[in-house]
């Protein structure tokens, strides 16, 4: 229950620092303020906007960093009740699937016939 509520809380999180991020202008967009664009008339105030947007985008950021090490400690959390009921460690089990064993790997056994020249077929050589 509490892993579900992280997990929603950190994709609004991410949502969040996303759209934020595309919200906020960049610094060369304050060029244009100089001729006249009128950015004292805004919502926030000349300066608020971009205060507002940062710290709003900041704390976002640290919401999806607590959330990311929550959700990590319950990975790890996970794994070691996989461990404690007898089930191999999926890393492990990993690394077992990726190296074959030794009975596994066919072994090419020795010719036990002799090759008989004549019995390959010859090829003819045009006359070009």
């Amino acid at each position: 229950m509490l892993e579900t509520v992280v997990v929603v809380i950190h994709l609004l999180g991410a949502l969040g620092v996303v759209g934020l991020v595309l919200l906020q202008h960049g610094k060369g967009a304050d060029a244009g303020a100089s001729f006249g664009s009128g950015a004292s008339g805004t919502v926030f105030g000349s300066q608020g906007s971009a205060t507002f947007l940062s710290r709003v985008t900041g704390i976002l950021a640290a919401v999806f960093f607590i959330t990311s090490l929550g959700l990590g400690f319950f990975a790890k959390e996970k794994s070691n009740a996989l461990t404690e009921v007898g089930l191999p460690d999926p890393a492990a089990l990993e690394v077992q699937q990726s190296k074959p064993a030794a009975s596994d790997v066919p072994v090419l056994e020795a010719q036990k016939a002799a090759v008989n020249p004549a019995d390959v077929p010859a090829v003819e050589k045009s006359g070009k």
